[in-house]
């Protein structure tokens, strides 16, 4: 997941830097890096399925409760 920005002629640093972050973020390494950082154990479908019920449950509580719905 090599990211490559080139330089244009009349372009600046800053610019540069910008796009690279840009096209760093849209491509998804920084998360796949986070993930990899420390070994998790393997799930089996069925756990995997029920945390992620729980996590989308919990977020869309999140969103009810900030927009002030019940």
């Amino acid at each position: 997941m090599l990211q490559v920005v080139r330089k244009d002629e009349k372009e600046s640093l800053e610019n540069l830097i910008r796009r690279f972050n840009k096209k760093v973020q849209q491509s998804g390494v920084l998360g796949v890096a986070r993930r990899k950082k420390y070994f998790e154990k393997p799930l089996s479908k069925r756990e995997a399925r029920e945390i992620a019920i729980r996590k989308r449950a919990r977020k869309e509580q999140k969103a009810r409760l900030y927009l002030g719905i019940k």
